[in-house]
């Protein structure tokens, strides 16, 4: 039986697009990824969710990545804090989204908008719980993961080539 985690998302819309999700809808993905990850913690989670403009995401990108240009989705681990008590709630970090990036994307690639959204948000969840996609192996578990959580959802394979 699976688990329920607590979890408490802290949502920032700065960019004011009106395609962004709901924040019910984001605490919805970042909630069935942590479920299907098989992560728990006893006091819970929290998570930061930003969805940016292009000029925000650009300075995000060439301050902390040193490529300086936008993207769609970046993840900043918060990382272990020593001492804290095993019933605290750990602060697993902040995505940062880019709203224009997602919905040109969606509309290249003939994707539902929707259905990105839910990938970006899956795939930057999976980067706060320590999955990557530096190697071949690495990309595999962490994109076999993200198609069975979108699948599992309603959403198409965001790796099928169409």
């Amino acid at each position: 039986m699976k688990q329920s985690v607590a979890l408490t998302v802290d949502v920032q819309a700065p960019c004011k697009d009106p395609d962004v999700p709901s924040v019910s809808e984001v605490r919805e993905w970042i909630s069935r990824t942590i479920g299907a990850a098989g992560t728990s913690w006893l006091g819970g989670v929290e998570v930061s969710v930003r969805l940016v403009d292009t000029g925000e995401m650009r300075a995000l990108n060439r301050d902390y990545r040193e490529q300086d240009k936008t993207t769609n989705v970046l993840s900043f681990p918060a990382g272990e804090i020593a001492g804290l008590p095993d019933d605290a709630p750990r602060a697993l970090g902040d995505i940062v989204i880019c709203a224009a990036v997602i919905s040109d994307e969606a509309a290249e690639q003939g994707k539902e908008l929707s259905a990105h959204w839910a990938h970006m948000l899956v795939h930057g969840t999976l980067h706060l719980l320590g999955y990557d996609h530096e190697t071949d192996a690495e990309a595999a578990a962490m994109e076999g993961l993200e198609t069975r959580i979108l699948c599992q959802h309603g959403c198409p394979d965001p790796y099928l080539k169409s």
